[in-house]
């Protein structure tokens, strides 16, 4: 077995963990990860689909659609606020595993309903369990992925975000729009998360950082090895962490740390408004436009679909141009391809620029996911990637009432409600370079 040679002194555990070269046990990290993510993702896309269908069988007023998407929001900002911290507390995997838990559950739930009201409480805990999952997952395969691909692991485990996107929108061209249960069907597929999370809970490594922060030594020298072993690295002896420089959730607004917390709490803002502003509402606009809800889930699909290159030229540029210009840059792209969007007319020009966003929009949100968890020490790592995920989902609690108020209002439209999220993205890709690039550098403790 080859021997990582040591520099001087020994190597802590997050060196002994930097180094390492990816390997199959880095793969089924990401894979055991990404599938949660998809599933994840499957759920978040699935309400926009479910959503026209309702809003015809139980003729939902605007202000009720609203709700019906802003609810989950709310949920998701008190489970990204609460979850992150949850898990410096009571771990990564473990915290991964009850969200997944919780929002299967209210998600299946929710296709037995026969009105509103109880379908907004379910929505509300489904919101919940998606928000607490997505910064605990992204932190847990940050700390254990190797210093030089960490960047690049992290897109890849964001990636799956499309994935669950494109079973969303299958689903909803397929089975969502076909009979009056369609959608109830649809929500049932939710449950799928609930069973996942025994296999979370089971198959997945906790974060050896997290574990020798808690004191469980023995586990995280465990860990570490595991990893090692899978790279045919002979194990070395390690030196203690060094003391912590923050703890809780006070320890982000530090002098070290405020400019960054307010950097990455601008972007999260403004790229939850223009995201989930446009998104959640592209099918029901494209239903409109084209007259035809098949044609639009058609059209949704297609638009889809291009998330996955974005992801994959972001996941190479990401590690090459650094973190903070890789966001921006996609940030910028994302501004333009929106005000193109509220500019077309035409199905060709209306898939065009959707495709265009598509694809700079979640390159962006892979950069995000990969540069938020890297700026904060591990001691508030969790509770950092939290915070700026529960901040950002304010602005998406926001979105579903602005968006009809938008479209409907005299002066407003769809190019108006465009041009505000072409503003947002350029604000966020300013707010970007408040940011320290953390490309190549060891996760901080």
């Amino acid at each position: 077995m080859a021997t990582v040679p040591s520099k001087g002194a020994d190597p802590t555990r997050l060196e002994r963990l930097g180094r390492l070269p990816f390997t199959r046990r880095h793969g089924r990290l990401v894979l055991g990860s990404g599938a949660g993510w998809a599933l994840d993702a499957m759920d978040v896309g699935l309400i926009s689909f479910v959503l026209v269908v309702l809003s015809k069988q139980w003729e939902l007023t605007p202000a009720e659609k609203s709700w019906t998407v802003a609810i989950g929001f709310i949920g998701m900002a008190i489970g990204a606020t609460f979850g992150g911290a949850l898990a410096d507390r009571f771990g990564r995997r473990t915290v991964f595993a009850l969200t997944m838990l919780v929002y299967g559950l209210a998600t299946g739930a929710s296709a037995l309903v026969g009105g509103l009201a109880l379908f907004l409480v379910l929505r509300f805990f489904v919101g919940l369990g998606l928000g607490a999952e997505l910064p605990v997952a992204s932190t847990l395969v940050s700390e254990l992925s190797p210093t030089r691909l960490r960047g690049r692991i992290v897109v890849a485990l964001e990636s799956f975000w499309a994935v669950g996107w494109i079973l969303a929108a299958l689903i909803g061209f397929f089975v969502v729009p076909h009979g009056e249960n369609g959608w109830r069907w649809g929500l049932a597929l939710g449950l799928l998360p609930a069973l996942y999370a025994i296999v979370v809970r089971l198959g997945l490594p906790e974060s050896a950082l997290w574990l020798e922060r808690r004191g469980r030594v023995d586990e995280a020298e465990k860990v570490v090895r595991s990893f090692e072993q899978s790279a045919g690295v002979e194990p070395q002896a390690s030196r203690p962490l060094p003391p912590p420089s923050a703890s809780g959730p006070a320890g982000l607004w530090t002098s070290a740390l405020r400019v960054r917390t307010l950097g990455i709490w601008v972007v999260w803002f403004f790229v939850n408004l223009s995201y989930y502003g446009a998104f959640i509402w592209i099918p029901t606009i494209l239903d409109e436009r084209l007259s035809a809800m098949t044609k639009s889930f058609e059209y949704t699909l297609i638009i889809t679909l291009a998330q996955l290159p974005g992801y994959a030229v972001a996941a190479v540029l990401i590690e090459l141009w650094g973190r903070r210009s890789t966001l921006a840059t996609f940030l910028v792209g994302s501004a333009v391809s929106a005000w193109f969007f509220g500019q077309a007319t035409t199905g060709t020009e209306l898939l065009t620029a959707g495709c265009a966003l598509s694809f700079f929009n979640l390159g962006a949100w892979g950069a995000l996911y990969a540069i938020t968890p890297e700026i904060y020490p591990t001691s508030v790592r969790g509770a950092g990637a939290g915070a700026a995920a529960g901040f950002g989902r304010i602005a998406s609690i926001i979105a579903p009432f602005a968006v009809p108020f938008v479209l409907a209002a005299s002066w407003g439209g769809q190019g108006v409600v465009f041009t505000i999220f072409a503003a947002s993205f350029l604000l966020a890709a300013a707010a970007a370079f408040l940011l320290p690039e953390r490309r190549g550098a060891q996760l901080t403790e």
